[in-house]
């Protein structure tokens, strides 16, 4: 169980999340030896003070889950997140500017999110379920270039899904020295095993107990 919950990025994202949940999801986090916790910025503070004496690290979504803020805002919502603890942070993409071929401007979206980092990893959510084949490796190859250390599949919110075969793309084009997280509908130690086999060395999910005690998950991503 021990080995599998070092993969798990323990997740709470929904919008209507409360403080008290939050605290709840670090205290799994704690109990269940997940890698991190992985919160919306405004409740980074609160992730630190339930983390700050384990081993459990709190992340932070940037953008999330749309990714259609200005670049300015994406890196102040960076310096928030890391000012007050985020030990990662996961940003979104912008898809329009993909889809229009706007290749530079979208690297340089995510360059000066990496660069305000400095050190702190970087995972770019390319939302895999609103992408065609040949943008998913695209995708995958500007995140690269613009010095992140992750590509992840989806938010979850905007009904995509991780699948083995875009964990499997996803790694093949980034190669075996860049991330890839698998996020969204990842409830069930089956899957979870899936997309690891394919590529995956992070998981996203709110089942993470489920997920580690090998049963079916029932809350959402």
């Amino acid at each position: 169980m021990h080995d599998l919950a070092r993969y798990v990025d323990h997740t709470c994202l929904k919008p209507d999340a409360t403080p008290d949940e939050v605290a709840r999801i670090c205290k799994e986090a704690r109990e269940y030896h997940f890698l991190t916790v992985c919160v919306n910025s405004v409740y980074i503070p609160l992730a630190w003070q339930c983390l700050k004496d384990s081993e459990v690290k709190p992340i932070s979504v940037i953008g999330f889950p749309l990714g259609t803020c200005p670049t300015t805002l994406k890196v102040k919502e960076a310096e928030f997140a890391l000012h007050h603890g985020a030990c990662e942070i996961d940003m979104v993409l912008c898809l329009g500017g993909l889809k229009q071929k706007l290749y530079e401007q979208v690297e340089s979206d995510i360059r000066a999110v990496v660069h305000a980092c400095g050190k702190v990893p970087v995972k770019v959510i390319i939302e895999t379920g609103l992408l065609n084949y040949d943008e998913k490796i695209i995708a995958c190859q500007i995140s690269q270039q613009a010095g992140a250390q992750f590509v992840k599949t989806c938010t979850g919110f905007l009904g995509g899904a991780a699948t083995v075969e875009d964990v499997r793309l996803m790694r093949q084009v980034v190669g075996p020295h860049m991330g890839v997280k698998a996020s969204g509908g990842i409830r069930d130690i089956g899957t979870a095993k899936a997309l690891l086999s394919a590529g995956a060395n992070r998981l996203g999910t709110s089942s993470g107990i489920a997920i580690v005690n090998g049963a079916i998950g029932r809350s959402a991503y």
